[in-house]
């Protein structure tokens, strides 16, 4: 079988792209070497599959090119994992600043949505049709190395191994598929197997492993999560399989998220009131950016307006606010029983420390 897409060991990114015809110029916009001209979906007419799969070869040289940008532009270390791999063992991988276990700064944790998204994307169709700015969390990175010191940027869509079945096998599939009634969608789909990845097979299984395996065992006293759409209910996920999380994270941003805390968490009255008041929750709507819209729930924690009704550019808008909300939340709480310090952040220790 051939191997067609593996974290880390496919072709670069920027090649490929030129490759195809694209490229993206300094304003982060997707654009045609030959007509600059944004890309265009139905490139070959009244053929939709065709078009379909040349928009998820562009997809996965996206991803490539994002890996290349978080390695060389932001400077991050690639993670292969588990640590205990096979040589020939499919492997994950996720991407970190270098002193991100070792600073005792606080560490930024992100955690995208599910789909085809990877490392470094919070939407692959924004990207494309919008920009990196936009698309990519490459301004959240910049941020947090710049005045949190570390920063953690998960992968928890990296799960298989996709590999092509050879000839011979193709050859059989055809034959037992012509005899059957299956759709042609069905058929397509015999090409390929998936590989699990082992520890990485849902985003659930990513999320749990490096925190294990890595967030859990960092110095940095402060943590935060930063999740959108389907990371938000991972990290719930992690809440309650994890009870130590409540004492190392002190702040999650939750945007358009997918959690749900009534059925996550049901009548657990600790995790209840450490969401309410840790978590901050931007949601679609049409208010203005930041504006308050009330919560479904009363014990879910507050909501604030993201400043769009699109779900791949919330991150995008509600960049400043979450920052701003990250900087509040480690202000200590009188009122609370366990006491918390101020957020150490790059800033604060300059200002702290004046030269004299």
């Amino acid at each position: 079988m051939e191997q067609l897409v593996s974290c880390g060991k496919s072709p670069g990114g920027a090649k490929c792209l030129e490759e195809f015809k694209y490229y993206f110029n300094k304003e982060g916009e997707l654009r045609h070497m030959d007509t600059n001209e944004p890309f265009v979906f139905n490139y070959y007419k009244n053929e939709p599959e065709r078009n379909h799969k040349r928009y998820q070869v562009l997809g996965h040289m996206i991803t490539q090119y994002v890996y290349e940008l978080l390695e060389k532009e932001c400077e991050l270390q690639k993670v292969h994992i588990p640590l205990d791999a096979q040589s020939n063992e499919p492997q994950s991988c996720f991407f970190m600043s270098k002193e991100a276990l070792t600073n005792p700064l606080s560490l930024i944790i992100l955690l995208q949505d599910y789909g085809v998204v990877r490392a470094g994307q919070w939407g692959q169709k924004t990207i494309i049709h919008h920009g990196l700015d936009q698309g990519t969390q490459i301004p959240f990175i910049k941020i947090a190395k710049k005045e949190y010191g570390g920063i953690i940027v998960l992968n928890p869509n990296d799960n298989f191994l996709e590999m092509k079945v050879e000839e011979p096998e193709m050859t059989l599939i055809k034959k037992e598929s012509s005899l059957s009634t299956e759709n042609d969608q069905d058929t397509a789909m015999c090409n390929k197997q998936l590989i699990p990845k082992r520890c990485c097979s849902t985003a659930e299984e990513h999320t749990i492993y490096v925190w294990d395996h890595f967030i859990s065992k960092s110095l940095a006293k402060k943590v935060a999560f930063i999740t959108h759409g389907y990371g938000g209910l991972t990290f719930v996920d992690l809440l309650m399989r994890r009870k130590e999380v409540m004492s190392k994270v002190f702040a999650v941003a939750f945007i358009d998220s997918k959690h749900n805390t009534q059925h996550q968490v049901g009548d657990n009255a600790e995790v209840q009131d450490w969401i309410r008041k840790h978590c901050k929750s931007w949601v679609l709507s049409s208010k203005a950016l930041d504006r308050p819209t009330g919560s479904v729930l009363r014990l879910d924690c507050p909501r604030v307006s993201a400043g769009t009704e699109n779900h791949e550019l919330a991150p995008f808008c509600s960049l400043q606010p979450i920052f701003r909300f990250l900087s509040r939340s480690s202000e200590p709480k009188t009122n609370a029983v366990n006491s918390r310090t101020r957020m150490v952040t790059r800033s604060s220790v300059r200002n702290k420390n004046p030269i004299e």
